[in-house]
């Protein structure tokens, strides 16, 4: 008997500090309380709205806070100074496409410089085509066929590029125009029928200057750049 009184004594205590427990997490309802409130009600108070509006806002595609603007923009001002035409180009790029990076296409076009440079010295049109656009392949082709008339070969060997930098951007009908300057190093000489050099030096590394234009519709699910303009700088 002795052992069943210890027993319930013990979870009569028990019982109590749980109670007590329990009302210290949750209140007590005094009947006062507020009643639930419609978070679409337009009749709320300021303070709630201004707290809704602070804690509740979901941004949807597409908009931005103007609050950030400079973050949004951040990786553009270190490509380009501020309030110059290339930095709004690259913006405008931007707002089209939330995708798009200075930076990560910057690296992509020294690759595909190297790439279009190689396959030029090669004859390789398969990869030519998927790099250029249709203008710019036709003039790459006739220049080649031109070569393999005469039965001329290029040899050629990319050294690597010392410089490369945006040097203008703009949204153009819907399309992402960008153009980089280039300045690399190369060996390439251009050999007779008779294997005898008639152009360039096949032992030597000349520095080459290039002005290149990429372009891509930024609506478009295919995510490549092509090149569509080329230009050599003195």
């Amino acid at each position: 008997m002795e052992f069943l009184d210890l027993g319930t004594l013990f979870f009569l205590v028990a019982a109590v500090i749980i109670f007590f427990q329990l009302r210290n997490v949750l209140g007590r309802r005094t009947g006062n309380e507020r009643p639930p409130r419609n978070q679409f009600d337009k009749k709320a108070d300021a303070e709630t709205s201004d707290s809704l509006a602070n804690d509740n806002v979901v941004a949807l595609p597409g908009r931005r806070r103007k609050t950030d603007g400079e973050e949004i923009y951040a990786a553009i001002d270190k490509m380009a100074r501020p309030d110059t035409a290339t930095n709004k180009g690259l913006r405008a790029i931007k707002d089209s496409d939330e995708s798009f990076d200075p930076k990560i296409f910057l690296d992509g076009a020294k690759m595909a410089y190297e790439m279009i440079v190689m396959a030029f010295a090669d004859g390789d049109r398969r990869t030519l085509k998927n790099l250029l656009s249709r203008e710019v392949f036709e003039g790459f082709d006739t220049a080649i066929s031109e070569r393999e008339e005469r039965s001329e070969k290029v040899q050629s060997s990319f050294v690597g590029i010392n410089k490369a930098d945006i040097a203008g951007a703009e949204m153009k009908n819907g399309e992402a125009h960008i153009t980089v300057r280039v300045i690399s190093e190369i060996i390439s000489a251009t050999l007779d029928k008779a294997g005898e050099v008639i152009d360039g030096d096949p032992e030597t590394v000349a520095e080459v200057k290039d002005v290149w234009t990429f372009a891509r519709d930024t609506k478009a699910r295919d995510p490549n750049w092509k090149l569509v303009a080329t230009e050599a700088e003195d």
